[in-house]
């Protein structure tokens, strides 16, 4: 039997209760909480204010807990969260998505549909790196010359087979799964991913490792316990949907950082809307069983409705939560600019996935997490 899961009228923001009430269905987690400010009682006191969790057991003790039939078994985290087995779907949450304007930071920003690019600062470009062992670019597969694709198993080879991965944690005391993705950074060990991916409900997961490579149970590139999560103080504080961006700083494996073994994507910050874009991910709920790497590709709009992300049409389910989006993506290499991250779809949007806008916030979290 479903069970919804609403948001608590007590913790919604002023202007909350005039948002449309729209079900949500997520990529992988989702939403089930953005009003709850702090999840009363889900973590210790400090949860919903500190930006950052730090490891909670050594990294060979949580490397060791996931094993080969843990990984296959980890349930998507959207299905744990709406406490059913069947399609996802979500109970009204739309305050989430701010419809009204708030403040952040000591300024306002309109978080309605007709408000342009929600942060404006410099455009910003990071450059992807190669693992430390490849002297030359990545072999050169066909180019797939799929555009655009609403959902299948990536066959073209290149960086991102190495890069993308899936993450594994406990939430509520359950195995669960999203996705994530290896970056060029300072430390060598920064994943991004979804926000979802790293907090939810007011609580950090724990038992956090990141399986770049991931197939058939398989991690052949070893697993990359957390050292530290992180989100965006917006998700951190009460979960806001348009700041579903989380990152994990990984420990060392035998002695190697995580980017001179599997490399590392670019990045782009404040690029704006309506472009181009690759979205990869590991969807675990059927269709799919999360055991390859599914891609979509498509030009992205702005959602009109109660967010500032990304759309793209595309059919990844549940576990793709966390998985990167591109642009200035390659084919041939499997390179490109990670600019979002899967985040939520709209149950009555199907076959639509949307991702957060890399803008300041992104910016910011990705260099607090690459200098720790």
């Amino acid at each position: 039997m479903r069970r919804n899961v609403s948001t608590s009228p007590g913790t919604r923001r002023r202007g909350a209760s005039r948002a449309v009430a729209c079900a949500l269905t997520a990529a992988g987690a989702l939403l089930v909480s953005a009003l709850q400010t702090g999840a009363a009682g889900a973590a210790g006191p400090d949860a919903a204010s500190a930006s950052a969790r730090t490891g909670t057991g050594t990294p060979s003790s949580v490397a060791d807990f996931w094993t080969a039939e843990r990984m296959r078994e980890a349930t998507p985290l959207d299905l744990l969260s709406a406490g059913s087995d069947g399609p996802t779907k979500r109970s009204a949450v739309a305050a989430k998505q701010r419809a009204t304007a708030e403040k952040r930071s000591g300024s306002t920003r309109d978080a309605s549909p007709a408000t342009s690019p929600a942060r404006g600062g410099s455009e910003r470009t990071v450059r992807p790196t190669l693992p430390a062992a490849t002297t030359s670019a990545p072999a050169s597969a066909p180019a797939l010359k799929s555009f655009p694709q609403t959902g299948a198993a990536w066959t073209g080879g290149g960086a991102v087979t190495n890069t993308a991965g899936r993450v594994f944690f406990t939430y509520q005391g359950r195995t669960a799964s999203c996705s994530g993705n290896a970056v060029t950074s300072a430390n060598k060990s920064t994943v991004v991913t979804a926000g979802h991916c790293v907090k939810l409900n007011g609580a950090w997961h724990g038992d956090w490792v990141f399986v770049p490579g991931y197939h058939d149970g398989q991690a052949p590139y070893g697993k990359w316990a957390a050292a530290k999560t992180l989100a965006t103080p917006q998700w951190t504080a009460s979960e806001n949907i348009n700041y579903d961006i989380g990152a994990a700083v990984v420990a060392p494996v035998g002695g190697q950082r995580l980017t001179d073994v599997v490399g590392g994507q670019g990045l782009a910050f404040n690029t704006g809307y309506n472009k181009p874009m690759y979205a990869f991910g590991y969807p675990a709920a059927a269709p799919y069983d999360g055991s390859k790497l599914i891609y979509c590709s498509g030009n992205t709009i702005k959602d009109p409705l109660f967010s500032t992300d990304h759309g793209l049409s595309c059919n990844m389910t549940g576990g793709s939560s966390g998985g990167p989006w591109f642009t200035s993506f390659d084919e041939a290499s499997g390179t490109g600019l990670q600019s979002s991250v899967n985040s939520f779809g709209y149950t009555f949007l199907p076959n639509t996935m949307f991702g957060p806008y890399f803008g300041d916030d992104a910016e910011n979290l990705y260099d607090e997490a690459q200098s720790s």
